[in-house]
């Protein structure tokens, strides 16, 4: 599957997306060209560092893995796309193309790692998916510390870097309802993980509906 922004029969480079119609079809601006397109719904399993979704995430590759593809958005957390600004843009729009062109399978992407949906939803390439769903695993301050904390020390979590953090999972924690759309949160305080798993699959499945 080519890069969705680029049209298969004039090889025209778009840098905004076009879909049409019910049973979605990308469209070229240069040349109109259209062809089949699966627009298929996105699973973003964020929240804080600490809150599970590294644990969580292979759960869900091993329970799930004739229905979905479960995604470490860390994966291409390189400098070329780190160093990006407000957001990080084009590492964000960079996972959606990704995202859309594994759809191409039939199989919905389950991404995991830090996002919100004011870093996704803006961008041009979120015409290619149908609904994107957000939950974020959320724990107590005082959980999340102790889970840096106790990280190798190759992950760098000094106390401002910790600090920061914690200010993120109380911010999501209290604003993820008016979100738009809005968050889902689970808390992992004191939740075992296969309650964590659990809640993530039927979360999944009730997004994937009778796909």
């Amino acid at each position: 599957m080519l890069d969705p922004r680029i049209c298969p029969a004039c090889g025209d480079r778009a840098e905004r997306p076009r879909t049409e119609g019910a049973r979605p079809v990308l469209c070229c601006a240069l040349c109109g060209h259209r062809w089949p397109f699966r627009r298929l719904p996105l699973f973003a399993l964020t929240g804080p560092s600490g809150a599970g979704k590294s644990t969580v995430g292979p759960a869900l590759a091993e329970r799930l893995a004739d229905r979905v593809v479960v995604l470490e958005q860390d994966v291409l957390w390189t400098g070329g796309l780190r160093d990006d600004v407000d957001g990080h843009p084009l590492f964000r729009s960079t996972w959606l193309r990704m995202a859309a062109m594994i759809h191409q399978s039939g199989r919905p992407v389950v991404l995991c790692g830090t996002v919100v949906p004011a870093e996704f939803e803006p961008l041009p390439e979120r015409t290619l998916f149908a609904d994107i769903h957000y939950l974020a695993l959320v724990a107590e301050p005082d959980a999340l510390a102790a889970r840096l904390r106790a990280r190798p020390a190759w992950r760098e979590w000094s106390p401002p870097r910790i600090a920061e953090m914690l200010e993120f999972n109380d911010w999501l924690r209290a604003g993820a309802a008016e979100m738009t759309p809005p968050v889902r949160l689970f808390d992992t305080t004191e939740a075992p993980l296969a309650a964590a798993v659990d809640a993530a699959c039927a979360w999944i499945r009730a997004g994937l509906g009778s796909l």
